[in-house]
């Protein structure tokens, strides 16, 4: 038992590092990415290691968004959405099962996260797809709450998939037709995020009634 617990610590400790020496390195900075990413972009693997990229990154919960910032200057917004969606999806999965495996330490963080109080309450596709539409929500708590709470699988997946996608289209969008010059600053501005907001609280208030309903009935 105590062998197990001291490698899972040594595994988080890895991870961490790994993550730490990434950016101390500036081989997370997406500036640099896209500026070699440029030079291979009418290559169709480029396509395949942005969505690994992903895959890693959120798998042990380390910046996979910024891939966004890579894709969305380089292709159209539809092929940029799908490569965010894809790559967003599966890392997700990645994590899911990862999360299994993580430390008391980790899990007691996870449990104090608004996503996993909300995710407890509420299991269903409606809640995921709201906290994956919600502008700068962090994907890697819904990722890490939903593997620890054992959220159905095919509701994570959708969830994931779609939400991911609308929002990376919003943005892909903006970021296309200002080649490249849009900051974090114009992806946050109100009539940018607005409608995100909009659905993911229409989305909230569904599962809210629907929960006051079920348990009046009881």
């Amino acid at each position: 038992m105590l062998k197990g617990h001291v490698k899972n610590l040594l595994i988080i400790a890895s991870l961490v590092t790994a993550g730490f020496l990434l950016q101390l390195t500036g081989l997370l900075d997406a500036e640099k990415i896209l500026f070699v990413a440029r030079e291979y972009a009418e290559n169709w693997w480029l396509v395949v290691i942005l969505i690994l990229l992903q895959v890693l990154l959120f798998t042990f919960a380390l910046a996979g968004s910024l891939v966004f910032w890579v894709a969305a200057p380089l292709y159209p917004p539809v092929i940029s959405t799908l490569i965010v969606a894809v790559g967003s999806t599966l890392g997700g999965i990645g994590a899911y099962y990862f999360s299994s495996s993580i430390t008391d330490e980790w899990v007691k963080k996870i449990e104090n996260s608004h996503a996993y109080r909300i995710l407890h309450k509420e299991d269903n596709f409606f809640t995921l797809f709201a906290l994956r539409i919600f502008p700068a929500f962090p994907h890697s708590l819904v990722n890490y709450s939903s593997g620890i709470l054992k959220v159905k699988l095919s509701h994570f997946i959708a969830a994931a998939f779609i939400g991911v996608g609308i929002k990376s289209y919003v943005y892909a969008d903006i970021i296309y037709n200002l080649t490249s010059k849009a900051s974090v600053k114009d992806l946050l501005n109100i009539p940018t995020i607005a409608p995100l907001v909009l659905i993911s609280a229409i989305t909230f208030l569904g599962v809210f009634i629907k929960y006051k309903l079920s348990h009046k009935d009881k």
